[in-house]
């Protein structure tokens, strides 16, 4: 059930391009920075709005004329005609690259509360099961969560927790290369998080969504007008499921603020609060087994068991969270020329406390015979093993963007340029074992007969001590520009530079004592240059041809992790071709985008057993690791469509189909 209520009263000032659309331990101190956001904050963020002068009482109410033909987008439509994820408001036209954007009315109307769950609406990415029972979301084959590849507002959004999508505006997926606008990463694209942002009406809507399983899940969205250039909006979402009693229960809260003033005026300034947190159950599954006493390896099927069935403890639990602080200013020189700034604190963490079913040695079985399927049963035992998560990350980030259009040399000119800074810390911890000043924690076996037994053991009694660190600086600069050669061709031509410096320290202690502890420190450092070359034949302002070529690359820190074997291997670099085709219907409600697409990823890292380099432990001083070769190459070609839009009063569709 939903109830939505809306006063407004609006009309264009003039039409000018808007952007921008965790608790750790120890505490993140970002004081360095301060003078580097405040030079950028004083220099110019911001997002475009609309208003009018107060009624005065006997003054007719305001009409505000539209094209006819366009349909509403956001709350309102599927079909959207704009985006962000190019440094600055955009027609999906103007883009050389396939982008897919999933509006909020398409979140709405299909209860897409996870970013995970919105991502699946995309043709294209696919969903593998990564470490630590969190999701390997992929892009056109690529990593795209375990890269990095994931931003809010256009800034990096650490892959550390489970993302909700209560304060979405939309989502926006570019595909293919994107290191030009986004620098590392961004392989097989970027998925850029639009928040919502405060807007000159008074309007509130509260949705309360009930469903199987106990789902109970309830969203509210206050937008109030606070002055004739000034607006807050807040957003407040509580979500519970028990998902069948299979151990993977839902327990989340989030709560978001943003305040604007200055909208549409010279300098416009945001200043928002986001904080999120998720105290999940979690479900390790349970593992295969051999169909028949001696089956090869590779031969293996499913346990006969029902889904609701939960062998974990009720201990277990998946806790995630962030909290971020953004400050934005929008200085606007003209109609056509703009400096956008923003500034962002995060703080992350993830807390996972579970382990992998396992079925139980052969010694440990009824007649002390090894389980396959022909022997499988009730009282067939299965083990509960220990896996622990437990990391904080603290992200600093400042990005300064200038938009400019003039004409110079006979022709039109598009400029974007900018340039980021950002700071990442990750800490991860291990538990101390007895001997070394913790506690032994033994988890009891069950039977496949006792699904759901309640058993449980004290997690609270771990010692936690850091298991290793990792800190990186970077920052970039990019230049680029769209050239009017005609009034139905553009060229677009793009240059990124980018510096990073990476550092990880492995902290290692004896197994029978508390210490003393060794670090075994690794540095990275890159330079790298990234290009997007494109072109755009649009015929009408209905249908838009384009062509384009872009690059990217990976570091071996992308993991936040690095090692001896990997810490001096260049990055991965990646070449994006495409062509495609983005086509309005005559009356401009139903949009299709078509693509074809060749991405090849050159130097892919991977393992050389015949080639090892020194990586002494406390254990064994003379251990060895095998090196990080760059020898691999591979490529994904593809087709891909879209449609979306308005095809009668009565029917409203959305498609996505990637070959």
């Amino acid at each position: 059930m939903s109830h939505r209520f809306q006063r407004a009263r609006t009309v264009p000032l003039f039409p000018l391009s808007s952007a921008p659309a965790g608790v750790s331990r120890p505490p993140a101190s970002p004081a360095t920075l301060l003078p580097l956001g405040a030079l950028l904050l004083a220099s110019s963020m911001g997002a475009m709005a609309q208003t009018t002068p107060t009624d005065s009482g006997n003054t007719l109410a305001t009409v505000v004329v539209r094209e006819k033909a366009e349909a509403p987008e956001g709350k309102d439509a599927l079909r959207a005609s704009e985006t962000t994820i190019g440094k600055s408001r955009q027609q999906l036209r103007d883009i050389p690259q396939s982008i897919t954007v999933v509006t909020e009315k398409l979140m709405d109307d299909r209860n897409l509360d996870t970013v995970k769950e919105a991502l699946k609406n995309t043709a294209g990415i696919t969903f593998l099961a990564a470490e630590g029972g969190e999701e390997d979301i992929r892009l056109r084959g690529f990593a795209l969560q375990a890269t990095g590849d994931l931003f809010i507002d256009g800034m990096r959004d650490p892959a550390i927790y489970d993302r909700d999508t209560f304060n979405l505006d939309r989502m926006e997926v570019l595909r293919g290369s994107a290191s030009m606008l986004f620098g590392r990463g961004s392989t097989g694209g970027a998925v850029n998080q639009v928040s919502k942002l405060p807007r000159l009406m008074d309007e509130h809507q509260v949705d309360l969504t009930l469903g199987s399983h106990q789902y109970v899940r309830a969203t509210g969205d206050f937008n109030l007008k606070t002055g004739d250039s000034a607006a807050l909006r807040l957003n407040a979402m509580a979500t519970k499921a028990d998902n069948n009693g299979s151990g993977a229960s839902v327990d989340k809260r989030g709560l978001a603020a943003a305040y604007r003033w200055g909208i549409a005026e010279k300098n416009e300034f945001l200043a928002s609060l986001y904080h999120l947190d998720n105290q999940n159950g979690i479900n390790y599954g349970i593992p295969f087994i051999a169909p028949y006493a001696g089956a090869p390896g590779t031969e293996r099927v499913l346990l006969p068991l029902k889904p609701d069935a939960y062998y974990g403890l009720s201990s277990d639990y998946n806790e995630s969270g962030g909290t971020i602080a953004t400050l934005g200013h929008t200085h606007r020189f003209s109609r056509d020329s703009e400096l956008t700034t923003k500034l962002r604190v995060g703080q992350f963490q993830r807390d996972q406390r579970s382990g992998a079913i396992r079925l139980a040695p052969a010694a440990q079985q009824p007649g002390g015979v090894a389980t396959d399927l022909t022997n499988f049963g009730p009282d067939t035992r299965l083990t509960r093993g220990t896996h622990l998560k437990i990391q904080d990350m603290d992200l600093v980030q400042a990005q300064t963007d200038f938009t400019n259009q003039f004409n110079a040399w006979g022709v039109r000119h598009e400029l974007t340029t900018g340039a980021d800074f950002s700071q990442e810390k990750r800490t991860v911890f291990a538990a101390r074992n007895a001997d070394q000043g913790g506690a032994n924690i033994t988890k009891p076996s069950t039977t496949v007969g006792t699904p759901n037994d309640g058993a449980s053991v004290d997690e609270a009694s771990r010692v936690l001590r850091v298991n290793n660190d990792y800190q990186a600086k970077g920052w970039g600069a990019y230049v680029q520009d769209v050239v009017h050669l005609t009034p139905q061709v553009k060229l677009v031509g793009g240059l990124r530079y980018d510096n990073l410096v990476g550092d990880y320290n492995l902290r290692s202690i004896p197994n029978a004592a508390s210490g003393p502890e060794t670090v075994d420190a690794y540095r990275m450092k890159l330079s790298e240059i990234s290009q997007r070359v494109g072109a755009l034949y649009q015929p009408t302002d209905r249908h838009s041809f384009h062509v384009s070529a872009g690059t990217s690359f990976n570091t071996s820190g992308d993991a936040y992790s690095l090692s001896a074997g990997n810490v001096d291997t260049p990055p991965e670099k990646s070449v994006n071709l495409e062509i495609g085709a983005k086509l309005d219907s005559a009356n401009k409600q139903w949009t299709t985008r078509l693509a074809a697409f060749r991405s090849t990823k050159h130097n892919e890292r991977n393992t050389d057993p015949d080639r090892t380099v020194p990586a002494p432990t406390l254990a064994n001083p003379n251990a060895t690791a095998a090196l990080i070769s760059t020898a691999g190459k591979r490529h994904v070609a593809g087709f891909e469509m879209d449609l979306t839009g308005r095809l009668s009063p009565q029917w409203e569709i959305y498609g996505s189909y990637m070959w």
